[in-house]
């Protein structure tokens, strides 16, 4: 077998067969075919597609081409989340708690952020002492224990796809569905979990900008998710504007904490009872996605939830009492209010450009060399369809340096729009993707 013939075979819009993806995947991976042939394929896949069975094959040759998690010693169906990244995203602390509350494991395997879009890790290490890179005896014992553990990915997961991510980069073939598909799930399938539940951001503060390219794209994964295998669900939701109020890592550890009060922003808690609604109902534990809902709310009316969080910080070596006392995360030194200058209402937030404020404040990375200031970060006074009168406050930005404050003013300015008159409230949840077909709300 030869590079070279599925180059031309690709070119000439044709399938790959199970063993061609394997030997090049494989080839890639170790180091013998070079990256001037894999870019060359990965340019005739941009063009000419690939169908299901070459996607599937696709995820699982990267899924296959390091380490694998065995997570049967764990008792019960094992569901995991995946978001595919926005702006104040926290769902997994919300509802991480929420669901093993109710005897589901959760067995989280979370990343670190990267440019505007911040990481479940970075989040839970602002609370003192917690340790995300448990072994795996700890990780399979904590959630045997108390029903829940998250760690930060291995190294060794999925190399492939590092590797092959890493040159669509530097050769314009990110945005073809078929690739980003296999990339997201080939770490969901090496990851070891039994039913996978997606959560697929769409607008201005999202991978993927277009409504319709996120149904798609969800479609997409689905399908694989099911053809290797894990029963799988997508909900997609809105991105155009952040995901509840607080943005920075210790900022939205206690936006979680107040969330599983019952004292959080609507939108974060009916964005985490719908994807709990679905783990639920991969893991059998229900029949009917609104049993779910009452259910996972009853969780947090009872107080289980805010205790399996407690449990979980306890178990990885955090502070628990922060929980009780927020008061204990990172705080910034410098607090200022930025002020509308002008009245009007708001009709359009660009919310990638919140995210990069955020980021160059320091509390996302820029490189993945950058150091993460776990305090600072901005809190929104005002949302989409708000009105607003000039001076009155749009957010407070957490900062601990003046010149980072200064860009981060500019940034968050330029992303409102403040008209004279009101836009509709945007829905939160667009609609839900499962084997059965799309359901669009």
């Amino acid at each position: 077998m030869r590079m070279y013939d599925l180059i031309d075979k690709k070119k000439k819009g044709q399938a790959l067969s199970k063993d061609e993806i394997t030997f090049m995947v494989e080839g890639y991976t170790q180091g013998m075919i070079p990256d001037y042939q894999m870019s060359a394929l990965l340019m005739a896949v941009y063009f000419r597609g690939m169908n299901e069975e070459e996607t599937l094959a696709l995820t699982l040759a990267m899924a296959e081409s390091g380490e694998q998690l065995d997570l049967s010693e764990i008792r019960g169906i094992k569901v995991d989340k995946h978001s595919t990244g926005g702006v104040g995203d926290k769902t997994t602390l919300v509802l991480a708690p929420m669901v093993s509350a109710l005897g589901i494991p959760v067995a989280k395997m979370s990343g670190r952020g990267l440019g505007h879009t911040g990481g479940t890790i970075d989040k839970l290490e602002s609370i003192q002492g917690f340790n995300t890179s448990i072994s795996k005896n700890d990780f399979i014992h904590n959630v045997n224990t108390i029903g829940l553990a998250i760690a930060g990915q291995t190294a060794n997961l999925a190399p492939a796809d590092k590797k092959l991510y890493a040159l669509r980069d530097v050769t314009a073939t990110v945005d073809n569905l078929s690739l980003i598909a296999s990339s997201i799930m080939s770490k969901k399938i090496a990851s070891g979990a039994d039913g996978i539940v997606l959560d697929v951001k769409t607008g201005t503060g999202a991978f993927m900008k277009d409504e319709q390219q996120s149904f798609e794209l969800a479609s997409e994964m689905v399908k694989i998710g099911d053809g290797l295998g894990r029963e799988t669900y997508a909900v997609i939701s809105d991105m155009n504007q952040p995901l509840g109020r607080h943005i920075g890592n210790a900022l939205e550890v206690k936006e979680a904490i107040e969330t599983l009060r019952g004292e959080g922003p609507d939108d974060l808690l009916e964005l985490c009872v719908s994807l709990g609604s679905y783990m639920l109902l991969a893991a059998k534990r229900v029949e009917a996605v609104e049993e779910g809902r009452r259910l996972l709310l009853d969780t947090i009316k009872s107080g289980q939830a805010l205790e399996q969080l407690k449990k979980l910080v306890e178990a990885q070596g955090g502070e628990a009492k922060a929980i009780d006392h927020t008061d204990l995360l990172p705080k910034a030194s410098i607090i200022e209010r930025i002020k509308s200058p002008i009245s009007g209402y708001i009709n359009n937030i660009m919310t990638e450009e919140i995210g990069v404020a955020a980021m160059l404040l320091g509390g996302g990375r820029e490189t993945k060399e950058s150091v993460i200031d776990p305090a600072v970060g901005i809190v929104l006074e005002k949302r989409l369809g708000d009105k607003v009168e000039k001076g009155e406050t749009l957010a407070v930005i957490h900062a601990n340096d003046e010149e980072k404050l200064l860009l981060a003013k500019q940034h968050y300015l330029s992303a409102y729009q403040i008209a004279q008159d009101q836009t509709k409230p945007i829905q939160l949840i667009k609609g839900f993707v499962s084997a059965d077909g799309i359901i669009r709300h």
